[in-house]
């Protein structure tokens, strides 16, 4: 982005009510807050991959300590938040979840609700399968991108 077309976005967002956006691209990542009349603006380059060195062949060491075992998730899909705001696994408090651990979920099924802005936006699901995991508590806040739900495209 041009500094120009960030000045213009800070202006957009000043006069917009919003406090906070986040943008993020390949190129870079924007975090505009807004904590009183001035907002404060953060722009990171995305990082460069630097090559990685490859050791000569040589005898395989022992290993010092083997890691713990941990869980292998590389077959599940996650179902992620598509904005900021407040998770919420039911739709009031005297319900019952829309998706829990065990259960079948499909594509275009309300798995939760994301309060954002005061608005709540029932989140459905893009994968077919079965919920493994809960990822985020009840009325705990998100971020956009963040991973909600495992599931597994085979259940």
């Amino acid at each position: 982005m041009k500094a120009k077309e960030i000045q213009d976005l800070i202006d957009f967002i000043s006069n917009s009510g919003l406090a906070e956006v986040k943008i993020e691209t390949e190129e870079f990542k924007l975090s505009i807050k807004k904590y009183s009349e001035a907002p404060v603006v953060k722009v990171e380059s995305a990082p460069i991959a630097a090559p990685v060195p490859v050791a000569p062949a040589a005898a395989p060491a022992a290993p010092i300590a083997a890691p713990a075992a941990k869980e292998d998730t590389s077959r599940y899909v996650e179902i992620k938040s598509p904005m900021i705001g407040t998770f919420y696994r039911t739709p009031n408090p005297d319900s019952e979840p829309f998706a829990s651990v065990g259960d079948t979920v499909s594509v275009g099924q309300t798995v939760c609700i994301i309060e954002a802005m005061k608005l709540f936006n029932e989140i459905e699901s893009e994968v077919s399968g079965k919920i493994v995991k809960v990822l985020v508590d009840n009325a705990q806040p998100v971020e956009y991108d963040q991973p909600l739900f495992l599931v597994d495209p085979a259940g």
